[in-house]
Formats: structure tokens, C-alpha cells, sequence
């Protein structure tokens, strides 16, 4: 005699499928995490400190998740060993001199390894290699020297402050010249005086030029100048003259030959 129904044995059989389901992907995104289903080699390498990394983490390389992170084993108090995972198809591009770091996916994200390039000269990594390290700048550091310079920024800006409140109010040079208008007023008198000075120094010069005693004076002076400049164009015509001379006579010399060509082919023709 049947004691269960229709509905609850359907029942039973999806529930039975959707456990299966889930236990195969689980398999498959735990097997694809820890590289079971591809064939894959090892690599080693140590730090001070792993800052935070974790087995399991993604290994990368040229930004491309190459590999995981299979073991973290501290060997003594200055040195954390770390296996990492690698797929095979990869290992062509890894060099035995790449250098290993330790990065963070984003801002805030879990840290992977990140394995920088060698060489094309350096030989390909083996089996089980041990690879050289960068050791991770510390969140702590980097907070502590934001800190410092915030500080330095809150000193500047309060010593800023200052200088501005002492402007506003007329005090030291600079707040006496905006605030105080009779110095204003003296700059501008001043600027102009030496104006009405310098154009009464240009007058003073234009009569010194007649006046009969300075006048043989401006005449060598200008007479100076026009000799000067006609010794210069003198210099220049010759200059080019020569240029001229030296471009007549390289004419001639490559014209000779082609003479001396033209009069043995019409002595050969003779």
C-alpha cells in the first residue's frame, strides 16, 4: 500500500536533483579555485610579511589570474614561506628572474600575488622554484605618513590664516599698501614725478645736442656710428664677393673634366 502521493514524491525527486546541482558546482568552483581541473606546477617564494594574504588568493601575472595561492607556512620570525600554483600553459612566460609582490584587488579588495616580468634572456622557471620578493608597503605606513602630511597641511594652512588676518587689518608692509590709501596716493605721485623726470631728461639731452659746446661731441659720436656701419657693409660686400668668386671657380673645375671627355672622344673618332 503506497503511503506517499504523487506530489510529494516529485517533490522529493527536485529536491534530490537541486542537491546534486549545488554539489556539483560547488565541486566545480572549488576545483577551478584550487586549479584541479588543469594542469598546473609550483612555485615557492618568502616574505617578511604576507600583509594580510591568504591561501586561496589569486596569483597574477601581466594582470591575468594565472594561478593560487596552495600553502602559507611561516618557517621563523623574519620569514613566511608562500607555495603558489601556477597553471602550466603560463610557465613559458614566467622568468627565473621575476620578482614576486604582494598587491590588492581594488582599494579595499583581498591581496594576491602579483608576478612582475623578467627578463627574455633569463631561463624559464622550473618545478618548484624559488623566486625572489618585494615586500608590500603596510596600509599602517601609509597611513601614518598621510597623517604627517595632513599635519604639515594644517600648520600651513593656519600660518596662512594668520598672514590674511594681518593684510585685512593693515598690519606689516603689504596690509599698510592695500589698507592705507595716503601710500597709494605717494606710489602714484612718485611713479608720475619720475615720469615728468625722465621726459625732462630727454628734453635736457635734445638741447645738449645743440648747444655749441657738446655739438662737435654728438658729431664724432654720430660720425663714429657711420663709420662703424659702412665698415660693416664693406665687409659684408667682400664677403661676398669671395663667395661668389670660390662658386665661379668650382663651376670651372667641374666643367673640365667633361671638356678633357669631349676631347678624347672626338681624337678617338679621328
Amino acid at each position: 500500500m503506497e503511503t506517499h502521493t504523487q506530489k510529494f514524491k516529485i517533490r522529493l525527486g527536485l529536491f534530490i536533483a537541486g542537491g546534486l546541482a549545488f554539489f556539483i558546482i560547488a565541486i566545480f568552483l572549488i576545483g577551478k579555485q584550487k586549479n584541479l581541473f588543469n594542469p598546473v606546477f609550483e612555485l615557492t617564494t618568502t616574505f617578511f610579511n604576507v600583509s594580510g594574504l591568504q591561501v586561496g588568493n589569486n596569483v597574477r601575472l601581466t594582470g591575468i589570474n594565472v594561478g593560487t595561492v596552495d600553502n602559507i607556512i611561516i618557517i621563523n620570525d623574519s620569514t613566511v614561506k608562500v607555495d603558489m600554483l601556477i597553471k602550466k600553459e603560463v610557465r613559458q612566460f614566467i622568468k627565473s628572474d621575476c620578482i614576486v609582490a604582494i598587491g590588492s584587488e581594488g582599494l579595499i579588495g583581498d591581496r594576491i600575488l602579483i608576478i612582475t616580468r623578467g627578463t627574455t634572456d633569463a631561463a624559464i622557471v622550473t618545478e618548484g622554484q624559488h623566486l625572489a620578493s618585494a615586500e608590500p608597503v603596510e596600509t599602517d605606513a601609509i597611513m601614518a605618513s598621510l597623517q604627517v602630511t595632513a599635519g604639515n597641511a594644517e600648520i600651513i594652512s593656519f600660518q596662512l590664516a594668520e598672514i590674511m588676518f594681518k593684510v585685512n587689518n593693515g598690519n606689516g608692509t603689504l596690509g599698510r599698501l592695500i589698507q592705507d590709501s595716503t601710500i597709494a596716493e605717494n606710489l602714484s605721485e612718485t611713479m608720475y614725478n619720475l615720469k615728468t623726470s625722465s621726459k625732462g631728461l630727454d628734453e635736457n639731452m635734445e638741447a645738449a645736442k645743440h648747444n655749441f659746446l657738446l655739438k662737435g661731441y654728438f658729431k664724432d659720436k654720430e660720425k663714429a656710428a657711420a663709420k662703424l656701419k659702412e665698415e660693416e657693409q664693406k665687409a659684408a660686400d667682400q664677403e661676398k664677393k669671395a663667395d661668389e668668386k670660390k662658386a665661379r671657380k668650382d663651376e670651372r673645375n667641374s666643367d673640365e673634366p667633361e671638356k678633357e671627355d669631349e676631347k678624347k672622344i672626338e681624337d678617338e673618332q679621328k
